[in-house]
């Protein structure tokens, strides 16, 4: 008995710590917290269909404990049977009839958002007034394109506030999945097909969450699946426009350091095949091997998960693969010394539109 009660309580304990963590979430990742219209709407149908599943549970929980203390065998009854009710038609038309309904409250909101949320027209018209932005997904970074403003940045999508973005999704080498849990739902990213949907970011609510959104790749794609990050810039659309017009005027800024421009030197050896450093890049897609870094000192993190400063950036142009197993960039470079990794990160170091 003392066993059955020790488990007990540890269920108990494990299932309240469950439900208490289920609450937990921040604001710039956590799909409880929504932030835009395309999250209100995926948040209201998981609060409809939580609701009709704890109805049904409480309702099938209140008529098990009726039938069990109604009916339960009383001293002196041994032998009483209660009244049977199979083959009523009643009863089979109500637990026939209740389900149908359920269903009916249910499909009928899914359905109505499932054709709002597949409405990409817009961002098809030849004359268009919307953001679209073309997303390539790669082992194990994310490539953003703005092509109606010809640039391309990689890591750290910008977005604007207030409006919709529309999305081309697609993928350079094996199956990923495009998720910004606060926005919206995840989509796919396929080799052989473009997906296409659109997402909203509330001014209000973005700046509740510091302007700075998390994004994942929610398709298990290798090795370091769980460390293809990306980071979402949400601002509003003046400083959007401002940003746009950084990007398009960019160039790489001529230092008079010596080392500096040794680092210069070292990434024209040895990085510039596989990297751009302009955020306005005219180079065929399959060209771009490697993330674009005309604004990399910019970004929020480097190789998508590590704080932005010059340490990690050496300790990443180091030993890649120490920090993203199976990625691209491993062995594509001779061994560098520590003078050269400093020289190096200095250089990229200058490479910023702000």
């Amino acid at each position: 008995m003392k066993k059955w009660l020790r488990n007990w309580r540890l269920v108990s304990l494990v299932s309240a710590m469950a439900l208490l963590l289920a609450g937990c979430g921040k604001p710039f990742l956590s799909t409880l917290q929504p932030a835009g219209e395309v999250a209100d709407m995926q948040y209201k149908l998981m609060l409809l269909s939580t609701a009709i599943m704890v109805i049904v549970i409480a309702v099938v929980t209140i008529i098990f404990l009726y039938v069990v203390t109604r009916f339960r065998r009383r001293k002196g009854e041994e032998n009483k049977i209660p009244k049977q009710v199979e083959g009523s038609h009643t009863l089979e038309i109500i637990w026939t009839v209740i389900p149908i309904i359920l269903l009916i409250i249910l499909a009928v909101p899914t359905v109505l958002y499932t054709f709002k949320l597949a409405d990409v027209k817009p961002m098809n018209k030849k004359e268009r007034d919307v953001v679209v932005v073309n997303v390539r997904a790669n082992l194990y970074w994310w490539e953003f394109e703005y092509p109606d403003y010809g640039i391309i940045t990689g890591q750290d999508l910008v977005v604007p506030t207030g409006e919709r973005v529309y999305f081309n999704l697609k993928a350079s080498d094996v199956k990923h999945s495009f998720w910004i849990p606060a926005a919206g739902g995840k989509m796919d990213t396929n080799t052989d097909n473009t997906n296409q949907f659109f997402l909203t970011f509330d001014e209000k609510r973005a700046e509740e969450a510091g302007r700075l959104f998390y994004g994942k790749c929610a398709e298990l794609c290798g090795p370091s699946h769980a460390l293809m990050d990306f980071k979402v810039k949400a601002l509003p659309r003046a400083e959007f426009d401002q940003w746009v017009e950084k990007m398009k005027n960019a160039k790489p800024v001529a230092s008079t350091d010596p080392v500096v421009k040794q680092g210069e030197e070292i990434f024209n050896k040895s990085c510039i095949g596989c990297h751009a450093v302009t955020p306005v890049d005219g180079r065929p897609e399959q060209a771009r091997l490697a993330p674009n870094l005309g604004n990399f000192a910019d970004r929020e993190r480097i190789a998508g998960i590590l704080e932005h400063n010059e340490e990690n950036l050496k300790a990443w142009l180091k030993d890649p693969e120490k920090i993203k197993p199976g990625n691209k960039m491993t062995g594509t470079y001779p061994a560098l010394s520590d003078e050269e990794l400093e020289a190096l990160t200095k250089y990229l170091m200058t490479l910023s539109v702000e």
